[in-house]
């Protein structure tokens, strides 16, 4: 007799109820993880099949070197490749003469094959054409390459960064970092500046003043982030400080990423003088006593000035036991043409830097955490995340009732700060819950 098949085990779970009603901030923040995951997706398969693309021209290129080296062949035999190849493969657009005079050129620049696959191949091939084009120093046109890949340059703003000789200005401002910070985060600290800096997207007068100058960089902020470079996240311009019941403001004052770090940046329409050495390190004091949490590093001053003498400065920041360095800057008379096409808008900025706003909550919801710990007397053991920290704070005592709405919010800012793109709705829904959570830890700790 034939025993009959074993019915299914009952599957396990809820059974999905029709009649229960949807929240909608819990549906926006669904939506909004779904809409980041797809986008992440298909940002991978545009990549690997622009690397694809690449290691396929570099090998087009290896092929015909090592053909005209061991034939003897011509320039001329890449006309007639192009015919052969264009016939074949009438799909492709990059099989023409001059596409594979520039495959041969990338072959012969580039004779790492791990190199191209894992750097430039991960560049579009008008990024790579630009460099053949602009730079013929080998370090220096790989650097370019990993500058582009990191801060997702486009093409023009790559072009524009040759052009205004960035490799050359990076990390050529005069400062005190050696003597003042600890040698690991001195290096880093010396490359983030450069010298001079670029303000070409400003056309001002000769009368102008220094007022008419940071309102130029606060309404080309997204450009003025741009030339800094990425980690440098914008907290305020004119930013108050009471000393001593008196009042005083900061041009601008950043918040560095990378470096975790307060940055005050004072602009001078004058050449350098020793006084601004002197009247940036009470400020330097001011923001590491009101404005540093404990687990920042010393705040970061930059005074950038319209021209400087070297021993001037040399002399001004010998004995200053704060860290601060001195670079010019340029003006141009207009944008250019390339950078004017091609600059960010602000959705893109918005991708490129993700939201400000972002950061900043983040910055301030680590510290009234660490705030609530420090209330309650609970020390962590090694430096640990923000996530980490509220799990340790709720085993040793109540917290706020959008605790868990947070910790699913902190991933997107967490992304945020480390410049991963992220959805412009799940970073709008990330600062509702951030604010919510934010007051509440505030009044919390306030109430306790």
């Amino acid at each position: 007799m034939t025993s009959l098949p074993p019915k299914p085990a009952p599957r396990r779970g809820r059974t999905p109820n029709s009649s229960v009603e949807i929240d909608a901030q819990t549906y926006a923040a669904f939506v909004g993880d779904l809409k980041q995951k797809i986008a992440a997706a298909r940002h991978r398969a545009g990549l690997s099949i622009n690397r694809e693309l690449v290691v396929l021209y570099w090998t087009i290129g290896q092929d015909i070197l090592g053909r005209q080296e061991r034939e003897g062949w011509g320039a001329k035999v890449i006309d007639r490749l192009a015919g052969d190849l264009g016939r074949a493969f009438p799909e492709m657009t990059g099989l023409s003469a001059r596409n594979l005079k520039y495959m041969r050129a990338f072959a012969d620049a580039w004779p790492d094959h791990e190199f191209v696959q894992q750097v430039v191949a991960l560049l579009p091939w008008g990024h790579n054409v630009r460099l053949l084009d602009a730079i013929k120093a080998p370090e220096e046109r790989a650097w370019y390459a990993r500058q582009a890949i990191e801060h997702g340059w486009s093409r023009n703003v790559l072009a524009h960064q040759i052009d205004s000789n960035l490799f050359a200005r990076q990390g050529s401002a005069l400062t005190n970092f050696s003597r003042t910070l600890p040698a690991e985060q001195s290096e880093l600290a010396q490359q983030i500046l450069k010298d001079p800096y670029t303000f070409d997207f400003l056309a001002l007068g000769p009368e102008m003043l220094e007022r008419d100058l940071e309102r130029g960089l606060i309404e080309h902020l997204r450009l003025l982030i741009l030339e800094l470079g990425k980690g440098f996240a914008f907290v305020g311009s004119q930013y108050h400080l009471e000393v001593g019941g008196q009042d005083y403001y900061l041009d601008l004052l950043f918040y560095h990423l990378r470096l975790r770090c307060y940055v005050v940046i004072e602009l001078k329409i004058e050449d350098f003088k020793p006084e601004f050495a002197g009247k940036m390190n009470f400020y330097l004091s001011a923001v590491d006593d009101q404005l540093r949490h404990p687990d920042d590093k010393p705040t970061l001053g930059i005074i950038l000035c319209k021209g400087r003498n070297e021993v001037i400065v040399e002399y001004a920041l010998r004995d200053s036991s704060k860290p601060m360095g001195v670079a010019q800057y340029q003006l141009s008379h207009a944008l250019p043409p390339q950078l004017e096409e091609d600059l960010p808008t602000a959705a893109e900025f918005a991708r490129e830097f993700p939201l400000m706003s972002v950061v900043k909550l983040r910055i301030e919801i680590e510290r009234a955490v660490r705030d609530l710990a420090s209330e309650r007397g609970v020390v962590f053991d090694r430096p640990i995340g923000i996530m980490n920290m509220l799990r340790d704070l709720r085993r040793h005592g109540p917290v706020p009732a959008s605790t868990e709405r947070m910790l699913g919010a902190l991933r997107v800012m967490n992304e945020a700060s480390h410049g991963v793109d992220v959805d412009s709705d799940a970073a709008k829904q990330a600062v509702e819950i951030g604010t919510v959570f934010l007051k509440e830890l505030r009044d919390f700790g306030t109430a306790r």
